[in-house]
């Protein structure tokens, strides 16, 4: 984790500061490699998560250091402390990012929603569903839009319209000024959206528990994210199991 050494509100005010606005994306995710240039398959998987692995690492500390905030925030209401100014502006900022509403006369409720919320993402999970939505990161999305996980927008020219797009139809696929972006608006998304309510509800049992994220035992909480349910998840765990030397290979460095 950078600046190892910093209180978790001291890191965490460097780190929003690196990286405004707050779903806007920093870091050195760069452009898409060129996969489809890569023949052997192999080397064209480990490609693919090696570049993922840094900027979905680079991501979960930036949630890390929110969620030690919360935690100490939390504390300190819980002892009867009020809290500063700067604290619960950072509070209701946290608050926007995560879609909870902002209540100022009952900061426990705001920190207790956020807990659920402002959570990792593991790194096996998000590898392997970029990888499947976007083919290996060789789907026009990916390589037009930086679109590495399927994320639909709903105003004309917000994204890529789809080829197959029904007559009526309004969404596209959205598009991302960079990887880095595309992650950070994921990674958002499941931990804000209704439809994922049980994918944040089973990774607060396994804290509670003492038991480590994983995406196996993640996945069946993403009952809601493709239209092919049961089928879908059934899917990215075999691929996760498929992929498992690789992805512990790049997590290790």
């Amino acid at each position: 984790m950078p600046f190892p050494d910093l209180p978790a509100r001291l890191r965490i005010v460097i780190l929003a500061a690196a990286c405004l606005p707050a779903l806007q994306g920093c870091g050195a995710g760069g452009d898409l490699p060129d996969l489809a240039a890569v023949e052997d398959v192999p080397t064209m998987k480990r490609t693919f998560f090696g570049f993922l692995q840094p900027i979905v690492v680079e991501e979960n500390q930036r949630i890390r250091a929110q969620r030690e905030d919360i935690e100490t925030l939390q504390g300190r209401v819980a002892a009867g402390e009020s809290l500063g100014w700067l604290e619960r502006r950072r509070l209701r900022r946290l608050a926007e990012e995560y879609e909870v509403p902002w209540n100022p006369d009952n900061p426990a409720t705001v920190l207790a929603t956020l807990d659920r919320r402002v959570d990792i993402i593991p790194p096996d999970l998000a590898l392997t569903q970029a990888a499947k939505e976007s083919g290996w990161g060789r789907s026009r999305f990916a390589l037009e839009g930086n679109n590495l996980f399927g994320q639909w927008c709903y105003e004309p020219g917000c994204g890529l319209v789809p080829s197959n797009r029904s007559a009526g139809e309004q969404h596209e696929v959205a598009a991302f000024s960079s990887v880095d972006q595309a992650i950070r608006r994921y990674m958002n998304n499941l931990n804000t959206h209704e439809r994922y309510r049980a994918f944040r509800e089973k990774r607060a049992e396994l804290r509670a528990n003492e038991r480590p994220l994983s995406g196996p035992a993640l996945v069946p909480g993403l009952l809601g994210y493709s239209e092919r349910g049961e089928v879908y998840l059934d899917e990215l765990q075999a691929m996760m199991r498929q992929n498992r030397d690789l992805l512990d290979e790049v997590a290790s460095g």
